[in-house]
């Protein structure tokens, strides 16, 4: 029996051991291939995949039923970083759209499928239904005919084009780049060589390590970065997820830069360096210090749900200097609308080499002119029902006090968060797809932000509103 298929934000993504892959990503390509041959008949369409052992198999496959639409189904020859595909759709006016065979941040015995529209960007929640509709029971048995083609040099070239190249060579930098044996491998070190950058690459190749290794930029699989910079003298380490649209940085003295530090630091490079201007815009679960920085630059902040969608519409209004998806995603609207963690490697490069100041040395000037901010998030898992009887009670839940703090400003634009006097916050979401309730936190004392975080999993819990705290 078929089983059914829900597309989150991401696309859709199971174990490579599951007998039904083959046949649910067909089924997948074929319900984009009928929502694409409806709109745009006979127009192209990308398929690009990662570095997975069978997503070029899957690429192809997916090229295949998508040609059997009418389409033009161009299949990368090569394995390619998500923000190239994203790039050459959007910067292509024959294409409708694409599909990116990939696992993204998970372990390497998943593979899965992420849909783009035309504009380069993944579908929005009503185009992701419209799609989970036209899912057959059954996969395709209509094929055509593929074209192989470079996806990955046009952008590159981009890429190569968008920092100030001069300023880089002239500074000497010394880096090395940990892909997590991702799609970014090799991509990201030729253009970084070509702009005159020492770089050293870890964890290229596939060996007997990879299976058990997470290609997500965060502890502890950026531990062997940390190691690696200081061991190499590197100036800064960057590591990208397994589709190399997120990232995160090491500096020199082996410390890890989070996301949320690493927008702050480009966002004040964008204004203070290249003179750009333009709303900020931020989803309910970034940084409080990007928002204060931001503020202090005199930038417009705008605070939109999770979800990179929200991001997305925000850009296409014009005037968007920086979008900031929660806690990982990091888009440049100046350079393309979709995130790239190659781009904002390569920003921070340029950074260091206009400042001359090291990762540490900037990083370590934004705490001392902003103060610190500690953040964390939990994933508290329940019953299927205590998710659900939550979710239906966010609305009118307004604890007055939690952890023993009155905060001063209540928010249900997309779960519950609570935002108190020296701008930490705590923020639960439910989860759409699972019996998860996700609560995060921030506060200036890591102190403070765990007692911020059990309070919220208690309110999750049901037993803070057990206790009076409603």
């Amino acid at each position: 029996m078929s089983s059914m298929i829900h597309l989150s934000a991401d696309g859709w993504c199971a174990r490579v051991d599951d007998d039904a892959v083959d046949d649910d990503l067909a089924r997948i390509a074929d319900a984009a291939g009928t929502f694409w041959a409806q709109a745009s008949p006979g127009a192209i369409v990308y398929v690009a995949f990662d570095t997975r052992p069978d997503a070029e198999r899957l690429a192809c496959l997916a090229g295949r039923i998508l040609a059997g639409h009418g389409l033009v189904a161009k299949v990368a020859d090569r394995f390619t970083p998500v923000p190239a595909l994203a790039w050459t759709i959007a910067n292509d006016q024959r294409a409708c759209g694409g599909l990116m065979v990939t696992g993204s941040q998970r372990p390497y015995d998943y593979v899965g499928v992420r849909i783009y529209t035309a504009d380069g960007v993944s579908p929005t929640r009503e185009v992701s239904d419209e799609l989970e509709l036209l899912i057959e029971p059954e996969p395709a048995s209509v094929f055509g005919g593929i074209q192989r083609t470079d996806i990955a040099t046009s952008y590159l070239d981009n890429l190569y084009a968008s920092v100030d190249g001069d300023a880089i060579a002239h500074a000497g930098l010394s880096v090395l780049y940990d892909p997590l044996y991702g799609a970014g491998r090799l991509h990201l070190p030729m253009v970084m060589s070509a702009l005159g950058i020492d770089v050293t690459e870890i964890h290229g190749e596939f060996d007997d390590d990879a299976i058990d290794l997470h290609p997500e930029p965060v502890e502890p699989w950026v531990d062997d970065c940390e190691r690696a910079v200081v061991e190499t003298g590197a100036c800064a380490g960057f590591i990208t997820d397994g589709d190399a649209d997120r990232m995160s940085a090491v500096d020199e003295r082996g410390r890890y830069v989070s996301p949320r530090m690493i927008a702050t630091l480009v966002l004040k490079h964008l204004v203070e360096h290249r003179g750009e201007k333009g709303r900020v815009v931020l989803g309910v679960s970034a940084s409080a210090l990007t928002r204060r920085v931001a503020k202090a630059l005199g930038c417009r902040v705008v605070m939109k749900p999770t979800g990179f969608e929200h991001i997305y519409k925000e850009a296409l209004k014009g005037d968007v200097l920086l979008g900031v998806e929660g806690r990982t995603g990091i888009c440049i609207p100046s350079h393309m609308i979709e995130r790239d963690g190659l781009h904002v490697a390569l920003i921070l490069c340029e950074l260091m080499a206009k400042t001359g100041k090291t990762l540490a040395q900037l990083v370590d000037e934004v705490e001392r002119e902003y103060g610190a901010m500690a953040y964390a998030v939990r994933d508290l898992r329940v019953e299927n029902e205590v998710s659900e009887i939550f979710r239906t009670m966010l609305p009118g839940l307004n604890p007055h006090t939690v952890a023993g703090r009155e905060p001063v400003a209540v928010s249900h634009m997309d779960g519950l968060r609570l935002e108190f006097d020296d701008e930490s916050w705590v923020l639960l979401r439910p989860s759409r797809m699972d019996p998860v309730v996700r609560v995060y936190a921030e506060a200036p004392t890591v102190q403070e932000r765990d007692r911020l975080l059990e309070a919220g999993c208690e309110i999750a819990r049901g037993e803070a509103l057990d206790s009076g705290m409603q």
